[in-house]
């Protein structure tokens, strides 16, 4: 993988990632995408010669300013688990996420999705009219990289990554992987 339309591809060609992608698109969110590690670990596993899980980490991101209440969030959570309860279904609607984060109001999914925490992270795929679209705000380099680096937002505090990386024990499931502070 080297682009974004080689990530894209692969995806494509995840049959698992595709059911979850197209069960995301028919709730018809505004602003709609999955990120973190559902694209994450899907890249790494394969660049690590492992197959692509699809419903361990699928965190639905979308923005509605209109409907910000976390009732909301819960309840979409519940349609996705009476349809797939297999998969563990993390839905945030990102117009009210920034009050938790700290943050200044995002703009969009993708304004919220460039303050996750790494930049390998910090990257969102959605089904739309039959399209499959990727945004990264900071690019792909560190994902195809297999690198765990902090994003703008949290550069004055790369102890939330190490944290992260070593409870979840990214470094066991993922050898290749490079943690680096800026």
């Amino acid at each position: 993988m080297k682009s974004i339309d080689d990530v894209v591809g692969f995806i494509e060609r995840q049959p698992e990632l595709m059911r979850v992608l197209e069960l995301v698109e028919a709730l018809s969110l505004p602003d709609c995408w999955i990120g973190a590690g559902f694209v994450r670990n899907a890249v790494w596993d394969a660049l690590h010669g492992r197959p692509a899980e699809g419903g361990n980490d699928v965190d639905v991101a979308y923005f509605d300013p209109a409907n910000a209440s976390g009732a909301n969030d819960a309840a979409l959570e519940a349609r996705l688990r009476a349809t797939d309860p297999r998969t563990v279904w993390d839905v945030k609607n990102q117009a009210r996420m920034h009050v938790r984060n700290g943050d200044a109001p995002y703009l969009d999914t993708e304004d919220a999705v460039a303050c996750w925490p790494e930049t390998a992270t910090a990257v969102a795929v959605r089904r739309q009219f039959g399209r499959t679209e990727l945004i990264a705000p900071h690019g792909i380099d560190d994902l195809i990289g297999v690198v765990a680096r902090p994003t703008p937002a949290f550069r004055t505090r790369p102890e939330v990554v190490m944290r992260r990386v070593c409870g979840r024990r990214w470094q066991s499931r993922w050898p290749q992987l490079r943690v680096l502070e800026r």
